[in-house]
């Protein structure tokens, strides 16, 4: 059973498999629901068509007021805001230079990255001809480690800003921009899920940074928006390699194919209203409560800790940690994450990123009464296996 009558049945008309998400906001299930407030000013958004490039610029000055930074850029997810600003940065307002790319002969086209920091998602930077070049080992990044890689073909260094868990032998974002403003090169943040607290939307930016990208998807708005904030110079230069730079200005920047519509643009302006205003309080004690509602059948299993995460920071408060004593419970975490999945209906989770031997099931993805729904099932198979 699920908890909304007709669930998923648009998908099973063509074939395809409902899912319950239990992962949370990730790309590979969908992103988000947009709520209501977005959904409709999406709705309100169709009545009219409007010339894009203006209603960029005026969606752009609209969130930059709220979130208070200089400029603000909507775009098709925070990847593309990677990939927009890496190419600003080679480019500038070069119109000859923004056609040539992504091939970057006589441009300044290094980006310098932790070697700490490399991740999935760096690939962004390098689709617009960047070419990306480590700095730092694997055990420690220092000042000095950054000074030592900046070179004549230096444009910009990459920060990977995670809050939540911040590295301690990473090279710190205010050291970072220190020595990047000491040598006149550009900084480019990825903080794609630091959406709260609120002030943490801004302070890449107010420390100096001169793009930070933003995952608009976790707060409810479509998953193909997101955020570019900086600098005003830095934001129009992107602003140029955009899909609508390209039909605006005749001018083929690499952004042509990062399409989005003006339903998308409004329901992200609509998104970021409603995040800056809501009562951040009660959202977080609503996810608090519904992750105790997981974690209640789960305690007194043979083998098996589920613990309430207590993080409230970025995109992903709370949820539950539960960690399984493969030899006790009779089974391993992935095998807890199979059997989820090839249930009726197919629970998504996965095992834990910093431990083999725990899963994470967080509340972003699920309707509202599916928090039961995902603790039961769990339950029910840790407890079927400890049976036999």
């Amino acid at each position: 059973m699920t908890s909304k009558p007709g669930w998923g049945d648009i998908y099973t008309e063509l074939g395809a498999t409902p899912i319950i998400n239990a992962i949370g906001s990730v790309t590979l299930l969908g992103g988000s629901t947009p709520v209501p407030e977005v959904k409709e000013a999406m709705e309100r958004a169709e009545s009219a068509y409007v010339p894009l490039w203006e209603l960029e610029e005026k969606a752009g000055d609209f969130i930059a007021r709220l979130v208070g930074v200089p400029a603000a850029y909507v775009t098709s997810g925070a990847g593309s805001a990677l990939t927009l600003a890496t190419a600003a940065f080679m480019a500038g307002e070069d119109d000859k230079k923004i056609e040539q790319l992504p091939d970057t002969t006589g441009m300044k086209n290094e980006i310098l990255i932790q070697r700490r920091q490399r991740y999935w998602y760096d690939r962004c930077l390098q689709l617009a001809g960047a070419k990306l070049v480590e700095f730092g080992s694997d055990e420690k990044v220092t000042e000095k480690d950054l000074e030592k890689a900046i070179g004549p073909r230096t444009v910009a260094v990459h920060y990977f800003m995670v809050t939540q868990k911040p590295d301690p032998n990473a090279l710190s974002l205010e050291s970072t921009i220190k020595v990047a403003k000491k040598h006149n090169i550009k900084v480019l943040v990825d903080q794609a899920g630091q959406i709260y607290p609120l002030d943490l939307l801004a302070k890449s930016v107010k420390m100096g940074a001169d793009i930070a990208c933003v995952a608009a998807k976790y707060m409810y708005a479509p998953q193909s928006t997101g955020f570019a904030f900086g600098t005003k110079e830095s934001i129009r230069a992107l602003a140029k390699q955009s899909f609508i730079g390209y039909e605006t200005r005749r001018v083929r920047g690499v952004g042509r194919p990062q399409k989005i519509d003006r339903q998308e643009i409004v329901g992200a302006v609509a998104a970021v209203r409603r995040w800056m205003t809501m009562n951040h309080e009660e959202r977080l004690a609503s996810i608090e409560q519904r992750s105790r509602v997981i974690a209640k059948p789960l305690q007194g299993i043979k083998g098996v800790k589920a613990e309430i995460i207590d993080n409230i920071i970025g995109q992903q408060p709370y949820g539950v940690k539960v960690t399984i004593d493969a030899q006790a419970a009779g089974m391993t975490a992935q095998q807890v994450v199979d059997e989820l999945k090839a249930g009726k209906p197919s629970i998504w989770t996965r095992v834990a990123p910093d431990s083999s031997n725990a899963i994470y099931l967080h509340i972003f993805g699920l309707n509202e009464g599916e928090e039961k729904i995902v603790g039961e099932r769990v339950s029910q198979i840790l407890k079927a296996k400890a049976r036999k």
